[in-house]
């Protein structure tokens, strides 16, 4: 297949850039390059001729139109979002911009594209979500596909929006789409303001390690590696108009993944040890969402897939990976908001 790829600069969608290539994929890559895109995440499949790159908002119409139009892509991958939750409550805005016109533009563009190209019976447009658009579980229970939307942060709140208007271009305009909603990703080429990578850096710079409230926050962690097979399984072999919840059945308390990432840059980065001694608890992010978890019954059953790397591994694979890439995340460290404190403005 030839597949856009929206986001392809970003954290997951560079994942799946490079699993979609080493697939034997054609891979188009629409990237914005705001602040938390780096070409660095693909450079790996850069020189491939089975990758093409072009810088373009999905807020640009014209952009996007020129650029399926050059390419005739069979499909897209919708991935481009801002995602940061701390930055969504200090400017939602740029969340309602990108995660919902943006996504609305796409929609649009696809919908023109797929009539002019006669309806392709094959064509997919596959939209990535999230599990914040559920809200927050109590102790029990985990997110299905039928679970009620709830969102509690800005950001939550504009993706869930852009899932209904993927729905709603499905049922009204017959747009053939696919959509997913993901547990929390964690592994290689994390952009370094979310928990685990922040964890990493600050415990190797000596810092305090900033946990949330007394760390009681509970998430489902999924290998990113692992997301993006799951990812490609649903564009691929996905029921049109169904959706997935893609989960990685590795539910931790942030407490105790801090600790867990803190041992084991004792065992493989003794220097500084014990690394726990950094833990300091913060206050608690406005309107933390207490609890997710996944159920991901419907993708084992209809497409056979389950995560294949344990949290306690992938962490290990993660704590490696940035020890031997200092200079990917050195370069990252001065963008805007890296290294602060955000969302603290409610």
């Amino acid at each position: 297949m030839k597949i856009l790829v929206t986001g392809g600069a970003g954290f997951i969608g560079s994942a799946v850039v490079r699993l979609a290539v080493a697939r034997g994929h054609e891979v188009v890559n629409l990237d914005a390059l705001t602040y938390a895109a780096c070409l660095d995440n693909v450079a790996s499949v850069a020189d491939s001729p089975a990758y093409a790159f072009e810088q373009a908002d999905i807020c640009d119409r014209a952009a996007i139109d020129a650029v399926l139009a050059r390419h005739t892509p069979d499909a897209v991958m919708h991935l481009a979002a801002e995602s940061h939750v701390d930055r969504s409550i200090d400017g939602p805005g740029a969340f309602i911009e990108t995660n919902v016109s943006g996504t609305y533009n796409l929609l649009e563009a696809a919908r023109d594209y797929w009539a002019r190209q006669g309806r392709p019976e094959g064509f997919r447009l596959h939209h990535i979500s999230t599990d914040e658009v559920f809200g927050s579980l109590g102790p029990k229970g985990r997110f299905t596909e039928a679970s009620p939307y709830a969102p509690r942060s800005p950001y939550a709140a504009s993706k869930a929006a852009s899932d209904h208007l993927v729905r709603a271009w499905h049922e009204t305009y017959g747009l053939p789409v696919v959509l997913s909603n993901c547990s929390n990703n964690y592994g290689p080429y994390h952009f370094p303001e979310k928990l685990i990578p922040v964890v990493i850096l600050n415990a190797l710079a000596g810092k305090p390690i900033p946990v949330y409230g007394a760390g009681e926050n509970v998430r489902d962690w999924l290998y990113v590696e692992d997301h993006a097979e799951a990812l490609l399984a649903v564009l691929t072999r996905g029921a049109v108009g169904r959706s997935y919840n893609i989960g990685g059945e590795a539910e931790a308390r942030n407490i105790d993944l801090v600790r867990m990432i803190c041992a084991l840059l004792d065992e493989m980065r003794p220097e500084g040890a014990p690394h726990e001694r950094l833990i300091s608890f913060v206050a608690n992010r406005p309107g933390h969402d207490a609890r997710y978890a996944i159920d991901p019954a419907r993708i084992r059953a209809e497409l056979g897939w389950r995560p294949s790397v344990t949290l306690a591994e992938g962490l290990r694979r993660t704590v490696a990976w940035y020890l031997a890439n200092e200079p990917w995340w050195r370069a990252l460290q001065g963008r805007a908001g890296v290294g602060q404190r955000l969302g603290m403005r409610a």
